[in-house]
Protein backbone atom coordinates (compact mmCIF):
# COMPACT_ATOMS: atom_id res chain seq x y z
CA UNK A 1 0.00 0.00 0.00
CA UNK A 2 2.83 2.68 0.40
CA UNK A 3 3.90 2.01 -2.66
CA UNK A 4 0.77 2.59 -4.36
CA UNK A 5 1.08 5.92 -2.06
CA UNK A 6 3.80 6.82 -3.59
CA UNK A 7 3.18 6.61 -6.78
CA UNK A 8 -0.07 8.62 -6.59
CA UNK A 9 1.64 11.42 -4.60
CA UNK A 10 4.14 11.28 -7.59
CA UNK A 11 1.31 11.90 -10.05
CA UNK A 12 0.40 14.62 -8.35
CA UNK A 13 3.88 15.91 -8.29
CA UNK A 14 4.07 15.38 -12.06
CA UNK A 15 1.36 16.68 -13.08
CA UNK A 16 2.50 19.95 -11.86
CA UNK A 17 5.90 19.03 -13.48
CA UNK A 18 4.25 18.50 -17.13
CA UNK A 19 2.48 21.69 -16.88
CA UNK A 20 5.44 23.85 -16.59
CA UNK A 21 8.03 21.18 -18.83
CA UNK A 22 5.18 19.91 -21.33
CA UNK A 23 3.14 22.13 -21.61
CA UNK A 24 5.00 25.37 -21.23
CA UNK A 25 8.29 24.19 -22.49
CA UNK A 26 10.30 25.71 -19.65
CA UNK A 27 13.07 22.99 -18.09
CA UNK A 28 12.63 22.52 -14.18
CA UNK A 29 15.40 21.01 -12.06
CA UNK A 30 14.36 21.84 -8.86
CA UNK A 31 10.98 20.31 -8.63
CA UNK A 32 11.79 18.35 -5.71
CA UNK A 33 12.44 21.63 -3.82
CA UNK A 34 9.11 22.95 -4.39
CA UNK A 35 7.89 19.82 -2.99
CA UNK A 36 10.37 20.47 -0.32
CA UNK A 37 8.47 23.61 0.48
CA UNK A 38 5.07 21.99 0.94
CA UNK A 39 6.64 19.50 2.96
CA UNK A 40 8.29 21.99 5.42
CA UNK A 41 5.55 24.64 5.56
CA UNK A 42 4.10 21.56 7.63
CA UNK A 43 7.10 21.10 9.73
CA UNK A 44 7.02 25.30 10.81
CA UNK A 45 3.78 24.91 11.94
CA UNK A 46 4.79 21.77 13.28
CA UNK A 47 7.48 23.65 15.17
CA UNK A 48 6.02 26.71 16.11
CA UNK A 49 2.67 24.90 17.04
CA UNK A 50 3.47 21.34 18.07
CA UNK A 51 3.26 18.50 16.28
CA UNK A 52 -0.42 17.51 17.83
CA UNK A 53 -2.25 21.05 17.57
CA UNK A 54 -5.43 21.16 16.51
CA UNK A 55 -4.54 22.93 13.06
CA UNK A 56 -2.45 19.96 11.76
CA UNK A 57 -4.64 16.98 13.49
CA UNK A 58 -8.17 18.09 12.35
CA UNK A 59 -7.57 20.87 9.94
CA UNK A 60 -4.92 18.85 8.00
CA UNK A 61 -7.16 20.04 4.71
CA UNK A 62 -6.90 23.41 5.38
CA UNK A 63 -2.75 23.12 5.86
CA UNK A 64 -2.16 20.93 2.90
CA UNK A 65 -3.87 24.18 0.84
CA UNK A 66 -2.10 26.64 3.00
CA UNK A 67 1.50 24.38 1.75
CA UNK A 68 0.18 24.11 -2.09
CA UNK A 69 -0.02 28.25 -2.04
CA UNK A 70 3.42 28.48 -0.60
CA UNK A 71 4.74 26.16 -2.87
CA UNK A 72 2.90 28.12 -5.75
CA UNK A 73 4.41 31.76 -4.12
CA UNK A 74 8.26 30.08 -4.29
CA UNK A 75 7.10 28.50 -7.79
CA UNK A 76 6.49 32.57 -9.06
CA UNK A 77 9.45 33.28 -7.59
CA UNK A 78 11.62 31.18 -8.69
CA UNK A 79 9.65 31.92 -12.29
CA UNK A 80 10.81 35.05 -12.45
CA UNK A 81 14.21 34.71 -14.47
CA UNK A 82 11.95 32.74 -17.01
CA UNK A 83 11.20 36.51 -18.14
CA UNK A 84 14.52 36.79 -19.55
CA UNK A 85 16.23 33.31 -19.54
CA UNK A 86 15.86 30.16 -21.91
CA UNK A 87 16.12 26.94 -22.15
CA UNK A 88 19.98 25.60 -20.44
CA UNK A 89 19.64 29.08 -18.59
CA UNK A 90 16.48 28.12 -17.13
CA UNK A 91 17.51 24.81 -16.13
CA UNK A 92 20.72 26.16 -14.27
CA UNK A 93 18.39 28.65 -12.59
CA UNK A 94 15.96 25.66 -11.38
CA UNK A 95 19.31 23.83 -10.54
CA UNK A 96 20.32 26.45 -8.15
CA UNK A 97 17.10 26.83 -6.42
CA UNK A 98 17.58 23.04 -5.58
CA UNK A 99 20.87 23.67 -3.92
CA UNK A 100 20.09 26.67 -2.15
CA UNK A 101 17.09 25.24 -1.33
CA UNK A 102 19.11 22.05 0.47
CA UNK A 103 21.42 24.47 1.55
CA UNK A 104 19.00 26.30 3.71
CA UNK A 105 17.50 22.96 5.18
CA UNK A 106 20.68 21.78 6.16
CA UNK A 107 22.04 24.27 7.70
CA UNK A 108 19.15 26.23 9.81
CA UNK A 109 18.44 25.31 13.23
CA UNK A 110 14.87 26.19 12.44
CA UNK A 111 14.16 23.29 10.10
CA UNK A 112 16.46 20.93 12.94
CA UNK A 113 19.15 20.59 10.28
CA UNK A 114 17.73 18.39 8.02
CA UNK A 115 16.38 15.80 10.52
CA UNK A 116 13.12 14.70 10.74
CA UNK A 117 10.21 16.96 12.17
CA UNK A 118 6.96 14.77 13.07
CA UNK A 119 4.00 15.46 12.46
CA UNK A 120 0.85 14.02 14.99
CA UNK A 121 -1.88 11.59 13.70
CA UNK A 122 -4.88 13.40 12.30
CA UNK A 123 -8.63 12.67 13.21
CA UNK A 124 -11.23 11.66 10.58
CA UNK A 125 -15.17 11.50 11.37
CA UNK A 126 -14.28 8.80 12.83
CA UNK A 127 -11.73 9.13 14.97
CA UNK A 128 -8.10 9.49 15.27
CA UNK A 129 -6.59 7.77 12.23
CA UNK A 130 -4.32 4.83 13.81
CA UNK A 131 -1.34 2.82 12.37
CA UNK A 132 -3.59 0.11 11.21
CA UNK A 133 -5.50 2.19 8.92
CA UNK A 134 -2.47 4.46 8.48
CA UNK A 135 -1.70 3.87 4.71
CA UNK A 136 -5.15 2.97 3.60
CA UNK A 137 -6.76 6.36 4.89
CA UNK A 138 -3.95 8.13 3.06
CA UNK A 139 -4.59 6.01 0.10
CA UNK A 140 -8.29 7.60 -0.37
CA UNK A 141 -7.15 10.86 0.33
CA UNK A 142 -3.95 10.74 -2.32
CA UNK A 143 -7.06 8.91 -5.05
CA UNK A 144 -8.87 12.21 -4.36
CA UNK A 145 -6.44 15.26 -4.85
CA UNK A 146 -5.47 13.00 -7.87
CA UNK A 147 -8.79 13.11 -9.55
CA UNK A 148 -8.98 16.33 -8.89
CA UNK A 149 -5.68 17.60 -9.87
CA UNK A 150 -6.24 15.47 -13.41
CA UNK A 151 -9.66 17.31 -13.92
CA UNK A 152 -8.09 20.68 -12.87
CA UNK A 153 -5.39 20.28 -15.84
CA UNK A 154 -7.49 19.00 -17.93
CA UNK A 155 -9.74 21.76 -18.24
CA UNK A 156 -7.32 24.43 -17.50
CA UNK A 157 -5.80 23.25 -20.52
CA UNK A 158 -8.99 23.92 -22.14
CA UNK A 159 -8.65 27.78 -20.87
CA UNK A 160 -7.60 30.95 -22.51
CA UNK A 161 -4.33 29.80 -19.96
CA UNK A 162 -3.47 26.57 -21.19
CA UNK A 163 -3.57 27.55 -25.02
CA UNK A 164 -1.11 30.12 -23.72
CA UNK A 165 1.26 27.63 -21.74
CA UNK A 166 0.95 26.03 -25.38
CA UNK A 167 1.41 28.85 -27.59
CA UNK A 168 4.54 30.07 -25.90
CA UNK A 169 6.19 26.82 -25.80
CA UNK A 170 5.30 26.52 -29.96
CA UNK A 171 6.54 30.00 -30.46
CA UNK A 172 7.01 32.90 -27.65
CA UNK A 173 7.08 35.54 -30.25
CA UNK A 174 4.50 34.38 -32.42
CA UNK A 175 2.43 34.26 -29.03
CA UNK A 176 3.77 37.80 -28.17
CA UNK A 177 2.36 39.21 -31.60
CA UNK A 178 -1.28 37.68 -31.01
CA UNK A 179 -2.08 39.73 -27.92
CA UNK A 180 -0.21 36.96 -25.32
CA UNK A 181 2.14 38.08 -22.38
CA UNK A 182 4.67 35.39 -22.43
CA UNK A 183 6.25 36.33 -18.90
CA UNK A 184 3.23 36.37 -17.18
CA UNK A 185 2.66 33.12 -18.67
CA UNK A 186 5.66 31.50 -17.96
CA UNK A 187 5.80 32.79 -14.21
CA UNK A 188 1.89 31.42 -14.23
CA UNK A 189 2.89 28.24 -15.57
CA UNK A 190 6.11 27.87 -12.22
CA UNK A 191 3.40 28.91 -10.13
CA UNK A 192 0.96 25.89 -11.14
CA UNK A 193 3.99 23.47 -10.86
CA UNK A 194 4.45 24.70 -7.75
CA UNK A 195 1.33 24.44 -6.19
CA UNK A 196 1.02 21.09 -7.33
CA UNK A 197 4.23 20.14 -6.14
CA UNK A 198 3.56 21.60 -2.65
CA UNK A 199 0.48 19.75 -2.57
CA UNK A 200 2.21 16.48 -3.04
CA UNK A 201 4.81 17.28 -0.29
CA UNK A 202 2.35 17.91 2.02
CA UNK A 203 0.58 14.97 1.20
CA UNK A 204 4.00 12.91 1.88
CA UNK A 205 4.82 14.35 5.21
CA UNK A 206 1.76 13.17 6.33
CA UNK A 207 1.81 9.77 4.79
CA UNK A 208 5.05 9.80 6.64
CA UNK A 209 4.10 11.47 9.49
CA UNK A 210 7.58 13.68 9.37
CA UNK A 211 9.61 15.79 7.00
CA UNK A 212 12.66 15.02 6.19
CA UNK A 213 16.27 16.67 3.89
CA UNK A 214 16.54 13.16 2.18
CA UNK A 215 13.21 12.75 0.39
CA UNK A 216 13.68 15.97 -1.44
CA UNK A 217 17.08 16.06 -2.82
CA UNK A 218 18.55 16.58 -6.47
CA UNK A 219 17.88 12.91 -7.00
CA UNK A 220 14.62 13.10 -6.59
CA UNK A 221 14.21 16.07 -9.24
CA UNK A 222 15.97 13.63 -11.18
CA UNK A 223 13.70 11.50 -10.58
CA UNK A 224 10.44 13.44 -11.08
CA UNK A 225 11.84 14.46 -14.29
CA UNK A 226 12.40 10.99 -15.61
CA UNK A 227 9.10 10.01 -15.17
CA UNK A 228 7.52 12.89 -16.87
CA UNK A 229 10.05 12.11 -19.73
CA UNK A 230 8.85 8.69 -19.96
CA UNK A 231 4.92 9.16 -19.30
CA UNK A 232 5.10 12.05 -21.88
CA UNK A 233 5.74 15.53 -22.21
CA UNK A 234 3.07 17.32 -22.55
CA UNK A 235 0.69 14.42 -21.98
CA UNK A 236 -2.50 13.98 -19.18
CA UNK A 237 -2.13 10.34 -19.79
CA UNK A 238 2.10 10.66 -19.33
CA UNK A 239 1.22 12.03 -15.36
CA UNK A 240 -0.01 8.86 -14.74
CA UNK A 241 2.25 6.10 -16.61
CA UNK A 242 5.56 7.90 -15.73
CA UNK A 243 5.33 6.93 -12.03
CA UNK A 244 3.47 3.47 -12.46
CA UNK A 245 6.74 2.62 -14.47
CA UNK A 246 9.44 3.91 -12.88
CA UNK A 247 7.80 2.60 -9.50
CA UNK A 248 7.53 -0.63 -11.32
CA UNK A 249 11.30 -0.60 -12.61
CA UNK A 250 12.66 0.28 -8.85
CA UNK A 251 10.24 -3.18 -8.08
CA UNK A 252 11.84 -5.33 -10.33
CA UNK A 253 15.42 -4.33 -10.11
CA UNK A 254 15.31 -5.10 -6.39
CA UNK A 255 13.88 -8.54 -7.21
CA UNK A 256 16.01 -8.77 -9.45
CA UNK A 257 18.76 -7.58 -6.91
CA UNK A 258 18.32 -10.71 -4.60
CA UNK A 259 17.90 -13.10 -6.74
CA UNK A 260 21.27 -11.97 -8.31
CA UNK A 261 22.93 -12.02 -4.56
CA UNK A 262 22.31 -15.54 -4.45
CA UNK A 263 24.55 -16.43 -7.13
CA UNK A 264 27.17 -13.92 -7.28
CA UNK A 265 29.40 -12.70 -4.56
CA UNK A 266 28.72 -10.81 -0.89
CA UNK A 267 31.50 -8.47 -2.37
CA UNK A 268 29.49 -7.22 -5.66
CA UNK A 269 26.46 -4.42 -4.06
CA UNK A 270 24.27 -5.62 -7.19
CA UNK A 271 21.39 -3.27 -5.60
CA UNK A 272 23.64 0.25 -5.78
CA UNK A 273 24.61 -1.25 -9.23
CA UNK A 274 21.80 -1.75 -10.87
CA UNK A 275 19.68 0.39 -9.79
CA UNK A 276 20.95 3.45 -11.32
CA UNK A 277 22.15 1.38 -14.76
CA UNK A 278 18.63 0.65 -14.98
CA UNK A 279 16.92 4.19 -14.46
CA UNK A 280 19.98 6.13 -17.11
CA UNK A 281 19.41 3.07 -19.47
CA UNK A 282 15.58 3.59 -19.32
CA UNK A 283 15.83 7.10 -20.08
CA UNK A 284 18.75 6.84 -22.85
CA UNK A 285 16.51 4.25 -24.63
CA UNK A 286 13.32 6.24 -24.27
CA UNK A 287 14.86 9.53 -25.22
CA UNK A 288 16.68 7.60 -28.83
CA UNK A 289 13.30 5.66 -29.83
CA UNK A 290 10.42 6.83 -28.14
CA UNK A 291 10.51 10.35 -27.13
CA UNK A 292 6.94 10.95 -26.45
CA UNK A 293 7.06 8.84 -23.62
CA UNK A 294 4.40 5.69 -23.08
CA UNK A 295 1.44 7.87 -23.71
CA UNK A 296 2.48 7.55 -27.44
CA UNK A 297 1.79 3.95 -27.42
CA UNK A 298 -1.81 4.42 -25.75
CA UNK A 299 -2.62 7.04 -28.23
CA UNK A 300 -1.25 4.22 -30.80
CA UNK A 301 -3.01 1.60 -29.57
CA UNK A 302 -6.28 3.92 -29.15
CA UNK A 303 -6.24 4.06 -33.16
CA UNK A 304 -5.48 1.09 -33.90
CA UNK A 305 -8.66 -0.34 -31.62
CA UNK A 306 -10.59 2.39 -33.23
CA UNK A 307 -10.09 0.67 -36.82
CA UNK A 308 -9.71 -2.44 -35.92
CA UNK A 309 -10.74 -5.14 -37.72
CA UNK A 310 -10.44 -2.75 -41.04
CA UNK A 311 -7.79 -1.19 -42.36
CA UNK A 312 -9.49 1.85 -43.25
Amino acid sequence: MLVIDNTLIAVVAIIGLNLVTGFAGLISIGHAAFMGVGAYTLASFSTLIGSDHLLITHFWPLMISVAGLMGAVFGAIVGLPALRLKHLYLAIATLSFQMIFEWVINFANFFNQGQTIFLGRVFWVTGKVGRKDHYVFWYYVILMVVVLAGFGMRNLLRTRYGRCLMAVRDNDRAADAMGMHPGFTKVHAFALAGFFAGVAGALHAYLYRGVGFESFTLHHSITLLAMAIVGGLGTLQGCFWGPVFIQMLDLSVEALSEKAGAIFTANMNLATALRPLAFGLVIVLFLMFEPRGIANWWRVAKSYLKLWPFRY
